[in-house]
């Protein structure tokens, strides 16, 4: 039987779980949620290097991504940093959507799943 692998799990949820090779991240939010749709998106990216890190892979490695925002009109910004962020020729699958985040405060949210 694999091994599951769950990082800083609570009784709710992991921050990631890794099996069979595959990583699925949580939805990471930035830390700081006064910071802009950039602000926030760059720091969320910044958060998934480390632990995609931290799980011996890395954003080169991405099959799927899930993108909510709160507002669907900051789409442009949010693909600009995340147009910068990935390596070339490395998009993955993705979807991005408007929705009713858990606090008002926050404007971006995402999701990753990677092998390795």
């Amino acid at each position: 039987m694999s091994k599951i692998i769950r990082t800083e799990p609570s009784p709710i949820i992991s921050k990631a779980v890794e099996y069979h090779g595959f990583v699925f991240t949580q939805g990471m939010i930035a830390r700081d949620l006064d910071a802009d749709t950039t602000g926030q998106a760059r720091d969320i990216l910044n958060q998934l290097d480390a632990l995609l890190e931290e799980h011996g892979t890395d954003k080169t490695r991405l099959l799927q991504a899930m993108i909510w925002l709160k507002d669907i009109a900051d789409r442009d910004a949010f693909n600009r940093v995340w147009s910068a962020w990935l390596p070339e020729g490395g998009a993955p699958a993705r979807a991005c959507v408007q929705a009713v985040l858990a606090d008002p405060r926050m404007l971006v949210e995402i999701m990753l799943t990677t092998t390795k």
